[in-house]
């Protein structure tokens, strides 16, 4: 009885925890961007998983401020997810996934999608820099299963971090 209550408080904190992660990037307060809406996409990148634990493409270029309706196919026979985020929060997530490997989750950053499927993550780039993704079904993410999206400054528009990015 102990060890249900055990997962069951271990559910629900990662719940939380995930839970306002995803409310904060709702207030522009995320490093990765935020929600974006489908309408607003200004463009479709296909993104293929398969169970050689790689994204193909594993980097992609997008621009500050862009929405970008990402179709996501599980080429593979067995589970894989796409998981938008920081290296940070990745990890922890992927912790918590090796240590439930059964537990289900839908957040607006990420799409699990089973072998044959395919499913779709619509997302808001909103600041300068790398935004990382991954895999974090259990053994996926140690295997290597990882990709970036590069966030290039638009074309004239003032910085909004002090990194910046310079294209030679």
């Amino acid at each position: 009885m102990i060890r249900i209550f055990r997962s069951a408080a271990a559910m629900s904190a990662l719940v939380l925890a995930t839970s306002v992660a995803v409310a904060a990037g709702g207030h522009g307060g995320s490093p990765v961007g935020e929600p974006g809406k489908a309408t607003q996409a200004t463009r479709t990148v296909e993104v293929d998983m398969t169970d050689n634990m790689r994204f193909t493409p594993a980097e992609i270029s997008v621009q500050q401020g862009e929405t970008v309706r990402f179709v996501v196919k599980n080429s593979g026979a067995v589970k894989h997810e796409l998981v938008l985020g920081t290296p940070e929060a990745l990890k922890e997530h992927y912790a918590m996934m090796v240590k439930m490997p059964g537990m289900e989750h839908a957040d607006d950053n990420m799409v699990s999608v089973a072998p044959g499927k395919t499913g779709e993550v619509v997302w808001r780039f909103t600041k300068v820099g790398k935004v990382d993704f991954a895999c974090l079904q259990p053994g996926h993410y140690d295997a290597g299963m990882k990709g970036l999206v590069k966030v290039a400054q638009k074309p004239g528009a003032p910085k909004t971090d002090g990194h910046g990015s310079h294209k030679h």
